[in-house]
């Protein structure tokens, strides 16, 4: 069993699906957010680096109000396909083009996730893949007019319409592919 009393746990996340990831562990926590952090990266970065990078820039951005028995828990996520980076989209449009983008493809799913205590930081990156079946235009249209996923890296929610429509195969954690790979947080926790 995990026992983090000596520490207060903060979540530093508006992610509604990170919340509740967090809360199925049974441990307390609270919700702290800062506006407008940076989420640019250098442009050497690849993969599960960006994520991991961009985690532990928000965990950064903390350190000056977090107490001597503060836990903080960063994390990002992106989508990853071709080479290309698909974080959160501009717009419905901008959503829209990445449905399309994935459509008919497999694409990676990368979260970076960085816990930080005033004398430590641990980060890790987990990655999943996840085949979609070909979307036509107006499945496209409904999900993002009805779903409005403007907060979601590559533009969709595994845990909403979408992925029951078009999740074909996923290999990895389906909890990383919601934005955050509890299962790995929780044996990171231990280590703590």
């Amino acid at each position: 069993m995990l026992d983090l009393s000596t520490y207060k746990i903060i979540l530093a996340s508006n992610s509604p699906r990170r919340k509740e990831l967090l809360s199925g562990l049974d441990i307390a926590y609270e919700i702290r957010t800062l506006p407008d952090i940076d989420e640019s990266y250098p442009d050497n970065l690849r993969g599960e680096d960006i994520a991991i990078y961009i985690a532990r820039e928000k965990a950064n951005a903390y350190r000056a109000c977090m107490d001597d028995n503060t836990l903080l828990i960063t994390a990002d996520t992106i989508v990853l396909l071709g080479g290309k980076v698909y974080g959160k989209p501009l717009d419905e449009e901008d959503a829209k083009q990445m449905l399309r983008d994935l459509s008919g493809k497999t694409h990676s799913v990368v979260t970076g996730v960085c816990i930080t205590t005033k004398e430590k930081q641990r980060a890790f990156g987990v990655s999943s893949e996840v085949r979609f079946a070909r979307l036509d235009e107006d499945e496209i249209e409904y999900y993002v007019t009805k779903y409005k996923p403007l907060d979601k890296a590559g533009a969709y929610g595994v845990q909403e319409w979408i992925g029951y429509i078009a999740v074909e195969y996923i290999s990895g954690s389906y909890f990383n592919i919601m934005g955050l790979p509890i299962q790995r947080l929780y044996q990171e926790l231990k280590k703590i």
